[in-house]
């Protein structure tokens, strides 16, 4: 099952990779000059944006906090 997973993880990190790298070439290729209310173009920076936080998030170790007490009624710690 683990197996599974990393898969999905691969392939995802992958295909955001070449969102990126299209974002990239458009934002790129995009003809000059470019106004700071150029709708198309702030879209483009914000997809961009967007994908580098999902790859980000993926790539982070993700923080699962523990309980001190694993079991109320016994009230022994965890450490």
């Amino acid at each position: 099952m683990d197996d599974d997973v990393e898969d999905y993880l691969t392939v995802a990190t992958a295909e955001l990779g070449a969102a990126k790298r299209i974002l990239t070439e458009a934002i790129r290729d995009y003809p000059t000059p470019i106004s700071g209310c150029d709708v198309q173009f702030n879209h483009l920076l914000s997809q961009r944006k967007a994908v580098d936080r999902a790859l980000s998030a993926l790539r982070s170790e993700p923080f699962i906090p523990t309980p001190r007490l694993p079991d109320q009624g016994l009230r022994v710690e965890s450490r």
